[in-house]
C-alpha cells in the first residue's frame, strides 16, 4: 500500500551546462563548445551519438567525477498500440562511463527527482557501469496531456523502457542490467516478462508479488512472527490505545493540518478516515522502516496524546494520507488498484476499535474519478511466468520487510532468491550473508561479463538505495 523510502540525493558536481527545461533541444555542437577543446573530439562523439537518436532531446549535462550525466527526454506514444498517435515525453537520466561498458537500466517505478542528479544503484556500483533511469508514465512531468488513465498499465510502461532499450543499444555495446527496488523491481520483472530478450539478467530488490488480494493470507501471517512478541504487543498496543483516544487526537491532526495546510477532500474525504488509515499503517510503516532495536522508543500505554501522536508521526507520517502527501502517489495507486493488487489484512487486534470498513485498499486514497475495478489477471500471468519461464533474475529481500511478506518464487533457469537476516525494506546485496552476498555478486558480475569494480572511480557519486520515502517527493 505504501511507496517505499528513498533516500534524499546530493551530489557534489561539477556543472558543465545546464539547459532550462523550456529551452531548445541541446546541440553536439553547444554543449562539446562549453567543455572546452581539449575534449571536444570526445564529447562530440557521444554528444552526436545522442542526438542522432530519433525523439531523444538532450535537456541538460555535468561531468561527476569522471562521468557524464546527461537529463534527456525521449518521445513516447501515449498508447503504444497506436504509435502514430498521441506523444508525451518521458523524463530520464544518464550516467555515462564508457560505451563499452555494461549498462543498467534503473526503472524505479515512480518519478524522477526534479532536478535530477548523478547517483548510483548497487548495480551499477558493483559493475563499475553506465546507468540509464526511467521515470515511470504518469509521474511528475512524463504525464501525457490529457491524461487517458486507461494507458497508465504494466504492457505500455514495458513498452517504455523496451523503446529506450533499443535507441540507447545504438550507443553501447556491453551487456544490459535491469534493477529497480519495490515498485521499481516490480516493473523490472513486468519488462522482462514483455521484452525477456532486451536485457541480460535483472535484479529486483523487495519486489512483492500480489496475485490475489482477499484469498491470501502471507500478511498477516508474517505480523503475527515478525520480531519479538514484545515489540509486536507494544505495536498493538500502540494502534489500539492511538483509535481509544480517536477525539482527542484527531483534534491534534486537525491542528496539525491547519499548521501545514493539510486537506482531505480529494482523497480520503475526512481527517477521521485519514487519521484511521494512519494508525492501520503504523506497524506496517515500522518494519518497513524500522528495526527490532527500535522497540524501545515504542511508547507505552500511558503516554500522554502528545508522546503518542508525535511517535506515530514520526513512523507513519500523519501527513502521508492527505491530499498533498498522496498527489504524487496517485499512479501508484491507480496501478495497485487496477492491476498491482495490495495488502488486504485484517487486523483482528483492532476489532471494535475501527469506523471505516474496507479503508485499507487503494482505491481508498485516489480521487473518486480514477476509481476501478481490479484485474487479478495481469499479476496472475507474471507469477506464472516468473515460476516456469523466467531467465536471470535475482531477488533480494529484507526478513523483516512486510512488503517482502509475499515474494516471487524464482524459476529454475539460473534465476536466485536471497534473503536479508534481520533487514527491513532497505534490504540490498550487501546486507545479506557473507556467502550469499559472494555468490549474489559473482553472478551478477558473470550476467554483465564483468570485473570487480574500481570503487574509487566514482567516490563522488553518492549511492542511491532506490526508494522513496513519503516525506520526500
Amino acid at each position: 500500500m505504501r511507496s517505499p523510502r528513498l533516500a534524499v540525493l546530493a551530489a557534489s558536481m561539477a556543472v558543465v551546462t545546464a539547459l532550462s527545461p523550456h529551452a531548445p533541444p541541446a546541440t553536439a555542437a553547444a554543449l562539446a563548445t562549453s567543455v572546452g577543446p581539449a575534449s571536444v573530439a570526445a564529447q562530440d562523439d557521444l554528444l552526436d551519438r545522442l542526438t542522432a537518436i530519433p525523439g531523444l532531446t538532450v535537456v541538460s549535462e555535468s561531468q561527476p567525477a569522471g562521468h557524464r550525466f546527461f537529463v534527456l527526454t525521449f518521445t513516447q506514444p501515449v498508447d503504444h498500440r497506436r504509435p502514430r498517435g498521441a506523444t508525451f515525453e518521458q523524463r530520464l537520466t544518464l550516467l555515462h562511463r564508457s560505451a563499452d561498458a555494461p549498462v543498467v537500466l534503473y526503472t524505479g517505478g515512480y518519478g524522477l527527482p526534479v532536478n535530477p542528479t548523478a547517483s548510483r544503484t548497487e548495480p551499477t556500483q558493483l559493475l563499475d557501469g553506465n546507468q540509464v533511469s526511467v521515470e515511470h508514465r504518469f509521474f511528475r512531468s512524463s504525464r501525457p496531456a490529457p491524461a487517458d488513465w486507461d494507458d497508465l498499465t504494466i504492457w505500455q510502461e514495458a513498452t517504455d523502457e523496451h523503446r529506450i532499450v533499443q535507441a540507447l543499444k545504438t550507443v553501447y555495446s556491453g551487456r544490459w542490467l535491469q534493477t529497480g527496488a519495490s515498485k521499481g523491481g516490480m516493473t523490472s520483472i513486468y519488462h522482462r516478462r514483455f521484452y525477456p530478450d532486451d536485457v541480460d539478467g535483472v535484479v529486483a530488490y523487495v519486489a512483492p508479488n500480489d496475485r490475489l488480494n482477499h484469498l491470501d493470507h502471507t500478511y498477516d501471517r508474517f505480523f503475527a512472527q515478525v520480531g519479538s512478541e514484545s515489540c509486536r504487543a507494544a505495536l498493538a498496543g500502540v494502534q489500539r490505545e492511538a483509535l481509544k483516544r480517536r477525539d482527542r487526537m484527531v483534534a491534534l491532526l486537525e491542528a496539525d493540518a491547519t499548521r501545514n495546510g493539510y486537506t482531505f477532500t480529494r482523497t480520503l474525504g475526512s481527517v477521521d478516515r485519514s487519521f484511521e488509515m494512519t494508525i492501520l499503517d503504523t506497524v506496517w510503516a515500522f518494519w518497513q522502516y524500522a528495526a527490532e532495536a527500535d522497540c524501545a522508543a515504542v511508547p507505552p500505554v500511558t503516554a500522554t496524546d502528545e508522546e503518542l501522536y508525535s511517535w506515530i508521526d514520526g513512523v507513519a507520517f500523519f501527513g502521508f494520507y492527505t491530499d498533498q502527501g498522496l498527489d504524487y502517489y496517485t499512479p501508484y495507486y491507480y496501478q495497485a488498484a487496477t492491476q498491482l493488487g495490495w495488502p488486504d489484512l485484517e487486523f483482528r487486534h483492532l476489532r471494535g476499535l475501527v469506523r471505516h470498513r474496507g479503508l485499507y485498499q487503494p482505491n481508498s486514497v485516489i480521487p473518486a474519478e480514477l476509481r476501478s475495478r481490479h484485474d487479478p489477471q495481469p499479476m496472475l500471468d507474471v507469477d506464472r511466468w516468473v515460476r516456469a519461464r523466467s531467465e536471470r533474475i535475482l531477488f533480494i529481500y529484507g526478513e523483516n520487510d512486510p512488503w517482502s511478506a509475499e515474494r516471487f518464487t524464482p524459476s529454475r533457469h539460473d534465476s536466485y532468491l536471497y534473503v536479508a537476516p534481520g533487514a527491513n525494506h532497505g534490504a540490498n546485496i550487501s546486507r545479506l550473508s557473507e556467502a550469499d552476498r559472494t555468490a549474489a555478486t559473482d553472478t551478477l558480475r558473470r550476467w554483465a561479463d564483468a570485473q570487480p569494480a574500481q570503487r574509487s572511480r566514482a567516490e563522488a557519486i553518492p549511492d542511491d538505495d532506490m526508494l522513496p520515502d513519503r516525506r520526500t517527493r
